[in-house]
């Protein structure tokens, strides 16, 4: 059984109301849609990643009646353009886009739902932004402090995962195994488009093989088609070479400046991509959020106990805010 105290299935399917694209005047092309009530609680949405884009199933964590919902790609993926690139691509261009994105909605403050990346993603910009924040919706907690980046991508997940490990390992040459993540951005940034596509489906794989505490055919197809791959390695790996353009520990050390919003923080006990460890660091430094620990649950939002999880989070939030 989930520790959550009603197991919710998702809100119908929303289509969105309005959706186009924001220039950022540096060279992205940031695709963006709303959905739910015009007027209604104003939320934004965070996707994971980076590189992942937004999906129609995280507008389904929102009561549509209740709340205005905005969603965006982030720079360089899903239907942002242009596809895959780096330049001018960064946590803090991110978060500005976000608020260019706030200023185009006309609202003064909004709930921030994210989760993995998007959970980093939506910290950095409430401890810049504390006053546009009514309300922190945080899953499975990524701050991308070194210990992490080393534990999924040096072998600490490879303890549970021996054989995707293995397939992760074999685009690279022993020689150059010490520090995976360089070796391949070697690759995914490289001319060599075999060589290139051969490291993004690797990358993603790996990932989209281990977030779930059982297999997801869906999550893992995503993640084996090469034009999502490509995106989702490019900037992931991109992101995690330069550890996010953070201060190690900024993100928790800097909690102080977020304290008087409320917040929910769901973790999935078994969450091997982000290990319930940063979610708990988190926590401790941060006491007057909710936390939640899913039992039996993996990282993935679509996993029933994190599900339920989140749209009691954001049905709460609607009765308090709305």
């Amino acid at each position: 059984m989930t520790d959550s105290t009603a197991l919710r299935d998702l809100y119908p399917e929303i289509v969105p109301y309005a959706h186009g694209h924001l220039d950022t005047g540096e060279g992205h092309l940031i695709y963006w849609e709303r959905c739910g009530t015009p007027g209604g609680l104003p939320a934004v949405v965070l996707h994971g990643g980076p590189g992942g884009g937004c999906t129609p199933g995280q507008r389904r964590m929102f009561d549509p009646a209740r709340y205005d919902i905005l969603l965006f790609d982030q720079r360089g993926c899903g239907r942002s353009l242009p596809h895959a690139s780096l330049e001018n691509n960064t946590t803090w261009h991110l978060v500005a886009d976000i608020e260019r994105l706030r200023e185009m909605a006309g609202v003064d403050q909004w709930v921030v739902f994210g989760g993995s990346w998007g959970s980093t993603l939506a910290l950095a910009y409430a401890e810049t932004h504390p006053e546009q924040v009514s309300a922190l919706v945080l899953r499975g907690i990524f701050t991308l402090r070194r210990e992490e980046l080393l534990w999924y991508y040096q072998g600490g997940g490879a303890w549970l995962f021996p054989d995707k490990w293995e397939r992760f390992l074999a685009p690279i040459p022993e020689a150059e195994r010490n520090d995976l993540m360089a070796a391949y951005r070697k690759r995914l940034t490289g001319d060599n488009e075999a060589e290139r596509t051969e490291a993004a489906l690797a990358w993603s794989l790996w990932e989209g093989e281990t977030l779930t505490l059982l297999p997801s055919p869906a999550i893992e197809s995503q993640h084996a088609d090469p034009t999502f791959a490509l995106a989702f390695a490019r900037i992931e790996n991109h992101y995690f070479v330069h550890e996010g353009w953070l201060a190690e520990g900024q993100l928790i050390n800097d909690a102080g400046r977020i304290r008087t919003i409320p917040a929910v923080i769901v973790q999935g006990r078994y969450d091997i991509a982000t290990p319930v460890r940063t979610a708990w660091d988190l926590h401790r430094a941060w006491p007057e959020a909710e936390f939640r620990l899913i039992e039996d649950a993996g990282h993935a939002m679509s996993e029933p106990g994190i599900r339920s999880a989140l749209i009691e989070a954001t049905d709460r939030f609607a009765d308090r805010l709305g």
